[in-house]
């Protein structure tokens, strides 16, 4: 077994690679070469929702014996987190979860939480100067306002997404089955050939407009739901388009306390060792023919370093937002192309300014949720007015003429004249910046689920679309890819015409 970390306060490296050549660190792989020994030790960089999933599903297939060490320079939960208003908390990063995501529904139960209390609202798209599309409280009312605004484009829309998340669901069948992929690629091709992996490729809107959906359509709904998920334009890929239309025509729900429960409640379940540090370099070295890995990190105590059999990165690596470097690997790990895009979040305390969207009476004010169009004069993507994390059974939803807690999405900071645009008068702002998401048009290149032997990307998956449930799924999938990589299952690990052998095995 692996001896446990090794800490030198405010040490050079150069020490660490010393020790190491000198003995003083041994590593479990000498003792899985003996046979098909479990891993000793498996880091986890990262205690997202990501960080959080894989950690579960490692110990679920690895089992309980191996050691799990998650660090997390931040808190845990990542871009699931909240804001404290008034003595109550408010979703700030991740608010919602699709109905679709089967793991995040396991892990409800799992863990004993519960689906948060839905309180009724209506949407509407602004475009600076009118609302272009409302929402009523009639369903068929507004089937016929799409219709007689767009024809059969909204009919289509939901005819193509319903086709792409139908293919999509596949992949939970696989996983069921103990498959898994090594490179997002053939995870793609798996689920909807050929045509999924050129769903990355092209752009949203141009796979809209192939489909007879029109460019009116596109212009004042698919650009406002975009803008308010990914803070981008159409030019989106296809893929990660879908996933953001899918949420937006409903099923969606957030969990009773706040959606960062699942993080916390799934490393508590695991007993996983939560870091508080840095992680600042990983270090690949060889013992006996068996690779091992040395994370390096700074915490409040000064420098320290531990060995690991397995590693799992759940963060980011693009655009060098996590500053991690790579030692001693030949050839070296590739920087990957590509940036980030970043979000303002705004929650707002305060008076809605009704009279800016045409409403001169606060009271008439109709809607909760507000999108937009892709307007210059425009300064802020959407703005929703946001319930507590904590829904009792008698909570109201506050009334437009009263201070409500409002979550403004934006692409830049907003000015104090923004503000005043937006609302009359206000108590508090609590401004976050996130990088959310990838910037999609930066690249094109898909990133590499495996960076070497036993050391897995899980982030990756993002550059295919970003949100809770890809996350959950990749989780599975580096978990399953490196339990079939160990045992040297490789029947397991990109497989063909999975959907044929998934029925022979039933």
């Amino acid at each position: 077994m692996m001896a446990d970390s090794l800490r030198l306060p405010c040490a050079p490296r150069f020490l660490i690679s010393l020790a190491v050549a000198a003995g003083v660190m041994r590593t479990a792989s000498s003792e899985a070469a003996a046979g098909d020994a479990p891993p000793g030790k498996i880091a986890v960089i990262g205690a997202g929702i990501g960080g959080s999933s894989v950690a579960y599903f490692l110990q679920q297939h690895f089992g309980p014996q191996v050691q799990l060490d998650v660090y997390e320079k931040d808190t845990v939960g990542g871009r699931l987190a909240t804001v404290t208003v008034n003595k109550q908390q408010y979703e700030n990063g991740g608010a919602s979860i699709h109905s679709l995501n089967l793991h995040m529904q396991d892990f409800i139960k799992l863990l004993g939480l519960k689906h948060r209390r839905e309180v009724a609202g209506k949407s509407a798209v602004f475009n600076g100067e009118q609302f272009v599309l409302e929402e009523t409280d009639w369903y068929l009312l507004n089937l016929f306002r799409l219709w007689w605004h767009y024809g059969m484009s909204f009919l289509r829309l939901q005819m193509w997404v319903e086709e792409v998340m139908e293919k999509f669901m596949r992949i939970y069948k696989y996983q069921a089955h103990g498959y898994s992929f090594s490179r997002l690629e053939e995870l793609l091709h798996s689920l909807g050939g050929d045509a999924f992996v050129n769903m990355t490729q092209r752009s949203v809107a141009e796979s809209l407009l192939e489909v007879g959906i029109t460019q009116r359509f596109i212009d004042d709904v698919i650009v406002a739901i975009l803008r308010a998920s990914y803070g981008q334009s159409v030019l989106v890929p296809a893929f990660a388009g879908a996933m953001s239309l899918a949420g937006a025509q409903g099923n969606m729900w957030a969990v009773e306390g706040g959606n960062k429960l699942v993080c916390s409640g799934l490393l508590k379940l695991t007993k996983g060792n939560v870091i508080q540090a840095t992680v600042t370099a990983i270090s690949l070295h060889n013992s006996g023919g068996k690779n091992f890995y040395q994370v390096h990190y700074e915490d409040e105590e000064g420098q320290g370093s531990s060995f690991y059999d397995i590693v799992v990165i759940a963060t980011q690596l693009h655009d060098k937002k996590s500053n991690i470097t790579f030692q001693n690997f030949d050839p070296p790990v590739a920087e990957f192309p590509g940036t980030f895009h970043t979000t303002i979040t705004s929650i707002v305390h305060g008076y809605l300014n009704s009279s800016y969207f045409g409403f001169g009476d606060p009271k008439l004010f109709p809607f909760t949720s507000v999108l937009t169009t892709d307007t210059p004069a425009l300064f802020f993507n959407s703005m929703d007015n946001v319930c507590p994390v904590n829904v009792s059974g008698t909570f109201r939803r506050k009334q437009p003429q009263e201070a409500a807690v409002w979550r403004v999405h934006s692409q830049n900071p907003l000015e104090k004249q923004e503000l005043k645009m937006l609302f009359r008068s206000y108590y508090s702002v609590q401004v976050t910046e996130w990088q959310a998401n990838p910037s999609y048009e930066s690249s094109k290149t898909l990133p590499p689920i495996i960076l070497h032997d036993n050391l897995y990307y899980l982030n990756s998956i993002e550059w295919v679309a970003s949100s809770v449930e890809m996350a959950a799924v990749a989780a599975k999938n580096v978990a399953l890819l490196a339990y079939n990589f160990w045992y040297h299952d490789l029947d397991k690990i990109d497989q063909k015409d999975l959907m044929h052998k998934v029925k022979t095995e039933l």
